[in-house]
């Protein structure tokens, strides 16, 4: 029987503490820092416009949640974990595309002729991709509404002085991965392997692997925590 790894989970709260129950099932140990953390922000909602909302992260949808109880829209949602957090919290329309921002944009043009109205797009201040621009060139109308920010943390002490003894770093975001990079380049991590949602998560990582500063860098076949967690035992 394989030996626990000890792994570092750097995304953002309530997601951090899902993503550590989940390891543990699997029989490792798991440290807990995020590299950033969530502040809400003001924002008009004007939901009564809308068609249909999009989400790209959970964390857009826990933020609207506290905000409103409205849940009649129809839900778009970039991946199966923010499809989940939606259903959580009362939506009952919501359609996962199991992907990235372009397979969204795929889904939700696929239906356009269903929308009587824009599409709001709910997110932070530092969105993936262009939801909003990508959508208007097939004909969909869509705007954004700013709902957090994500604020980076630096590493504390107690995950710099360990982490010799770490195994793992999972990283589920580009600026995730910059934060990491950061952190880095002022503490070497040679024997630590960086599994990355995805290739382009894994991209500001390249540099610190090729100069030594950490041990290996690997992605997920597919942008989902299922294949993320996989890799873990491989």
């Amino acid at each position: 029987m394989p030996q626990p790894r000890t792994v570092w989970i750097t995304r953002t709260q309530p997601g951090a503490d899902a993503t550590a129950k989940r390891v543990r099932a699997m029989g490792h140990l798991a440290l807990v820092e995020p590299l950033f953390e969530v502040r809400d922000l003001d924002a008009d909602l004007r939901l009564q416009e809308a068609a249909a909302l999009a989400f790209t992260s959970a964390n857009a949808v826990r933020a609207l949640a506290t905000r409103t109880a409205d849940r009649s829209l129809r839900v778009f949602a970039v991946g199966e974990a923010t499809a989940l957090a939606a259903r959580e919290v009362g939506f009952r329309q919501v359609l996962s595309t199991r992907g990235d921002v372009s397979a969204l944009v795929a889904g939700i043009a696929s239906r356009k002729r269903e929308l009587n109205g824009p599409v709001i797009h709910l997110g932070g201040a530092d969105l993936a991709g262009d939801l909003v621009g990508d959508l208007a060139r097939h004909g969909v109308i869509a705007y954004a509404i700013t709902l957090y920010e994500t604020v980076e943390r630096h590493a504390p002490t107690k995950v710099i002085e360990c982490l010799e003894s770490i195994d793992d770093v999972l990283v589920h975001s580009p600026r995730g991965a910059k934060a990491l990079a950061a952190t880095l380049r002022d503490f070497a991590a040679p024997t630590l392997r960086a599994i990355c949602l995805s290739r382009a998560v894994a991209q500001p990582l390249a540099r610190m692997r090729t100069s030594g500063r950490i041990g290996s860098v690997i992605s997920a076949s597919l942008p989902t925590e299922d294949d993320l967690l996989t890799l873990i035992d491989h």
